[in-house]
């Protein structure tokens, strides 16, 4: 583990505590996070410390995993994932492989797919500094989209979670009708 935000208002709605993992194969230029790519770098910490930690914040709306790539670290999430929706909360996972590369692994690595069957929302995708924006909720470039994992999962393609429609609304150019 890279280290834990015990509240984060940006990484995802609500108040929630964020998990950072160590390792990421991924390594984007302008990462926000470089120091937690080397996989041989961050510290080892039990599922029961974190899963205090979130019991002792009646305030939380829920828990994200962010990295690092959450995803390399998938097998060591699986158990504190079910143990987060157990106590009823919504899991977000941040990862540079896009929802249908993960499809692709899903034989390869069922791991991957496991820990993504607990997830709420899938930001997906890696960051581009061409694509970059500050005006996108949650993420950093605008290839990166929110998923609504239970909805994509049920409809075997992707959807994508309404504050992500929401935000394209509002960004909609006004028509304007013209006669010709």
């Amino acid at each position: 583990m890279a280290g834990i935000e015990p509240e984060s208002f940006v990484d995802g709605p609500g108040i929630r505590m964020t998990v950072f993992t160590q390792g990421c194969h991924h390594h984007c230029p302008g990462c926000q996070n470089p120091q937690t790519h080397d996989f041989a770098g961050g510290h080892f910490i039990d599922i029961e410390e974190i899963l205090a930690m979130i019991d002792e914040n009646p305030l939380l709306d829920g828990v994200t995993f962010s990295g690092g790539d959450p995803m390399e670290q998938s097998a060591a999430l699986i158990p504190l994932a079910r143990e987060i929706k157990e106590r009823g909360m919504n899991l977000i996972i941040y990862t540079g492989y896009t929802y249908e590369r993960l499809m692709e692994l899903k034989d390869e690595r069922p791991d991957f797919f496991e820990l993504l069957t607990f997830a709420d929302i899938l930001i997906d995708g890696p960051f581009v500094m061409a694509k970059r924006s500050l005006e996108l909720k949650f993420r950093g470039s605008s290839n990166q989209r929110i998923i609504d994992v239970p909805e994509s999962l049920a409809q075997g393609r992707v959807v994508l979670h309404q504050i992500q429609l929401d935000e394209m609304a509002e960004r909609e150019p006004l028509a304007v009708k013209c006669a010709v």
